[in-house]
């Protein structure tokens, strides 16, 4: 079975209005934050990140209101301790260094494990998942999607600067993350028992001590029915978290139709669909992946406008129309990543970048 629910995790960056860097307040907010939201809301590493996580939403329209309340509810419990959250996958100039590590045994395992890899994730994500029960058709999906992740990256990238500096990329998020071991598109899968026996080996041998930390950019969740689509970076808008969720979901639901129909989506080679990745990683939306049908380079924003015609069947089905066709508009305007690097090539200012992302990442939700 495949009931295409949604569940999305967000991190947000907290950020002192004044000096526009990132605080390390977690701590003084987490207590508040669970009395309001339970455990929706939850520590990161680092003290300047907070996550918060929708329900089971049966649809999309679910999904947006709560991504609407946990962004409210949190916004306003930062403005109560005189900050503000902010949505992107790197902050424009914050340093790692400089962020305090949230006191907690898991993190402090992690550490001392990752040393100075763990220190370094100053990194902020957007999680989605979406409900299939079927553990075989979860693999077979999960095999067929990896090619369609360096498009939904492109559309996501919220990330052009680290540490002060313009990188040149639009996701450098996608390379601090690299770093870390089981990351990246993972390699293809025959079946659930092999890759249930891919998960026992690396349990038995130590190399591991959880499932969990197996980090691909799209995962099987251990403990939910769902599969986890992990290669976006965060997006500043709820309008663009609401129309990337919705695509994931319209994607999965076309595949899980074919399967059904012993029909399917050629399968590629993991390091294919890394070089597409890369190319989603450094150029976003104004570059071109490679059409591996056809063997040539296709821009970004026709492979896309094909992608929206493959699922256009079941959009109906799932309702999501309306929220879908806010991809045409992300294609017009660019990303969060676009938009940053307009507003820093018109001011010259990071703060101002700041400024830009602390407004959007408030933008719709009040009321």
């Amino acid at each position: 079975m495949a009931d295409f629910t949604l569940g999305i995790e967000e991190e947000f960056q907290i950020v002192d209005p004044a000096t526009r860097d990132l605080r390390s307040h977690i701590t003084e907010m987490i207590d508040e934050g669970r009395m309001i939201l339970g455990e929706q809301v939850k520590p990161e590493m680092h003290q300047s990140m907070i996550e918060v996580g929708t329900g089971i939403c049966r649809n999309i329209q679910e999904a947006r209101a709560d991504v609407i309340n946990l962004r409210r509810t949190v916004g306003g419990l930062a403005e109560r301790n005189g900050l503000r959250i902010a949505a992107a996958s790197t902050h424009p100039f914050a340093n790692w260094k400089d962020q305090k590590i949230t006191p907690h045994e898991h993190y402090e395992a992690l550490i001392n494990e990752m040393q100075f890899l763990a220190h370094s994730l100053l990194i902020f994500g957007m999680h989605v998942h979406v409900g299939i029960d079927d553990r075989e058709a979860r693999i077979h999906l999960m095999n067929e999607v990896r090619y369609f992740l360096p498009h939904l990256l492109a559309l996501s990238g919220s990330s052009p600067f680290w540490i002060g500096v313009k990188t040149g990329l639009k996701s450098y998020r996608s390379e601090v993350f690299k770093k870390f071991p089981r990351t990246d598109i993972p390699d293809y899968f025959r079946s659930d028992s092999e890759f249930e026996n891919y998960v026992s080996l690396l349990l038995k041998t130590g190399c591991i001590d959880k499932p969990k930390k197996i980090w691909w950019d799209i995962r099987p969740h251990p403990d939910f029915p769902t599969l986890e689509i992990r290669i976006c970076d965060i997006p500043s808008k709820v309008d663009e978290v609401i129309a990337l969720a919705a695509l994931i979901q319209a994607i999965l639901a076309k595949l899980y139709k074919l399967y059904r129909q012993n029909m399917g989506w050629r399968i590629y080679h993991r390091a294919l669909i890394q070089e597409n990745k890369w190319r989603a990683v450094r150029w976003g939306l104004d570059g071109k992946l490679i059409d591996f049908g056809k063997q040539k380079e296709v821009p970004v924003r026709d492979l896309i406008h094909e992608l929206l015609d493959f699922v256009d069947d079941v959009v109906d089905e799932l309702d999501s129309r309306k929220e879908i066709e806010y991809i045409y508009t992300i294609l017009e305007n660019g990303t969060s990543a676009d938009r940053q690097l307009r507003t820093f090539a018109a001011t010259g200012s990071l703060e101002a970048v700041v400024d830009q992302l602390i407004a959007e990442t408030s933008e719709g939700i009040t009321g």
